[in-house]
């Protein structure tokens, strides 16, 4: 139950932060979308507008007549204006020449109600955008008192050897309309790819998550058996320690038997022997060779390890590493040291830890359930 929480708090972990960070990305993306968009847009009008204003006074400069060139003019824009831009010819006292909507030719336009730049007004995309989004004119012209309108003049171009202007018009429904195509693209991507992400987030969670539990619990179970092994090492060495106090020999040792009674040591300058059974453990450091005794009294051999392991007990004494030999009755408990190292404890306690590597653990173990 805990397991499922965890993973229902982590969905919604992944759903929140994707939603935050897509929330901040989709605008950006749509705002940069736009532009490029829009200031395509821009471009093709103006570029459209100075041509066709170009040509027109060439024309005059030709000496065409003007009936002839409004004429042509209107022919060729006619019908236009339901692509996202077109263009359309007034003159300076805002009277419509020329319109792809032919019942607007003779209208009186006044700039507030249509044109968003001034003549040769260096309009931006950036502009544009807050035109079709918040409808900030620019240039402070168009009030937008009329908000059916379906195109605003985004430039204005004069025509040369007349009284004409050419104005490049933005079909901003079209455009704001292809705008909300492009967002809800966005939107629909972002949901998927969303949903994808959330659901592989999750479902590797819950894999990452499987695979851990399941290596916990190995770990648990090894941690365990060691518990168990341990233990039963600890309750075999009750046993042993039992036995031999059960089985101590009533007579005493002749010396030719192996096991030696007593060692000679040195307290000081004192001759001092000890008999092997008050030993506990005896222990070398700095080329020195301690004996211990379960009094706590120290004392010191001139004999090396070997030479004194080789005289003792073996079945009471054991050679723990090259710097011990501990007696059975000294031994207090059994501990897990390391990797796969036990640690003896011993009484009375030692200053420097007993360690037995992992290569003779089992060699103790065995001496232990001899």
């Amino acid at each position: 139950m805990r397991k499922d929480r965890l993973y229902f708090f982590t969905f919604l972990a992944i759903t929140a932060i994707f939603i935050l960070i897509a929330g901040i990305a989709i605008r950006s993306f749509i705002k940069v979308s736009a532009n490029q968009l829009l200031e395509t847009q821009l471009e093709a009008s103006k570029r459209e507008a100075k041509e066709v204003a170009t040509l027109i006074g060439f024309q005059l400069a030709s000496g065409m007549d003007k009936d002839e060139v409004i004429r042509n003019v209107q022919e060729s824009i006619e019908n236009t204006d339901t692509e996202n831009g077109f263009i359309c010819m007034f003159d300076w006292s805002g009277k419509e020449i020329c319109h792809p909507d032919v019942t607007r030719v003779g209208e009186q336009v006044s700039p507030n109600q249509s044109s968003v730049s001034s003549v040769n007004g260096a309009m931006t995309s950036e502009d544009f955008y807050d035109l079709l989004t918040n409808k900030r004119t620019f240039g402070g012209i168009r009030d937008f008192g009329n908000d059916g309108q379906d195109s605003e003049i985004i430039y204005l171009y004069p025509v040369p050897n007349s009284d004409w202007i050419i104005g490049a018009h933005a079909n901003v429904k079209r455009i704001s309309n292809q705008i909300s195509g492009l967002r809800n693209k966005f939107y629909t991507i972002f949901i998927i790819m969303g949903f994808a992400i959330i659901l592989s987030s999750v479902i590797m969670v819950r894999l990452i998550g499987s695979s851990y539990e399941k290596r916990l619990e190995a770990k648990n179970q090894r941690l365990e058996d060691e518990v168990v092994n341990l233990a039963k090492l600890n309750k075999d060495l009750d046993a042993y320690q039992q036995k031999v106090i059960e089985a101590k020999p009533q007579t005493q040792k002749s010396k030719t038997e192996k096991g030696k009674k007593r060692i000679l040591t040195y307290v000081r300058n004192e001759l001092k022997p000890i008999s092997t059974d008050d030993i506990a453990y005896i222990f070398m450091e700095s080329t020195i060779t301690y004996v211990v005794c379960f009094d706590g009294s120290r004392s010191t051999t001139n004999l090396s390890l070997d030479e004194l392991f080789s005289n003792l007990d073996e079945t009471h004494f054991y050679r723990a590493n090259r710097q011990f030999i501990v007696a059975i009755s000294a031994i207090g408990k059994i501990i897990k040291y390391g990797n796969n190292q036990l640690k003896i404890l011993v009484n009375p306690n030692s200053e420097v830890d007993i360690i037995i590597s992992k290569n003779r653990a089992a060699e103790f173990k065995q001496w232990l359930n001899s």
